[in-house]
């Protein structure tokens, strides 16, 4: 089994990246396949409606100047999928929105591909905004006829700088109980 992480912060190694780790980190103990993907530095541009997605039923985003259909292939052929963003203006980031538009149309365009794949939503936060972040990665799965994990409590970590959100003990634990979580559900609907 393997899941697949994609951290949607402009920093690498930030907060975003870190919260996502700690869930992997759990997943790995339990023997699972992980890998991170970071689209800090990596251009991203949001969907272009050309909709050749469902006329080639290729599984690919027609617009290749990019890194999406790479990240397309590594959901295709997970069992898990986690987004993580950092709250931008209540929102997730520019990159991680973009993922979210191309890879949820290819994969409506292809049959709903990653149904029935486990998926989960990870949000760094400095302050507040943080629940309309965790709903706009939760909509991604839930469209896709995806499952959504869940944890000990909104999978939400708090801190600024990088690093500040370690210090956020139940935001810790919360990542921890999701990578236990999404190991159990794995085991559950894939074993």
């Amino acid at each position: 089994m393997k899941v697949v992480a994609f951290s949607g912060s402009a920093r690498k190694g930030g907060n975003t990246a870190q919260l996502l780790n700690l869930a992997l980190a759990e997943l790995a103990a339990a023997g699972i396949e992980t890998e991170l993907v970071e689209l800090a530095g990596q251009p991203v541009h949001g969907c272009i409606a050309c909709y050749q997605c469902f006329k080639e039923k290729n599984r690919r985003c027609a617009v290749e100047k990019d890194i999406i259909n790479d990240c397309l292939a590594r959901m295709d052929a997970a069992d898990g999928i986690l987004l993580g963003s950092p709250t931008y203006f209540a929102d997730v980031s520019a990159g991680m929105k973009a993922l979210i538009e191309r890879c949820g149309m290819v994969s409506r365009a292809n049959g709903d591909m990653f149904k029935r794949k486990v998926g989960a939503g990870v949000v760094a936060v400095r302050r507040a905004g943080a629940y309309h972040v965790f709903s706009s990665l939760n909509a991604f799965f839930l469209i896709g006829q995806m499952i959504v994990v869940g944890s000990s409590y909104w999978n939400i970590g708090i801190g600024r700088e990088p690093g500040e959100a370690m210090g956020d003990e139940e935001g810790v634990k919360t990542m921890k109980d999701l990578g236990r979580n999404m190991a159990w559900l794995l085991e559950k609907v894939r074993g």
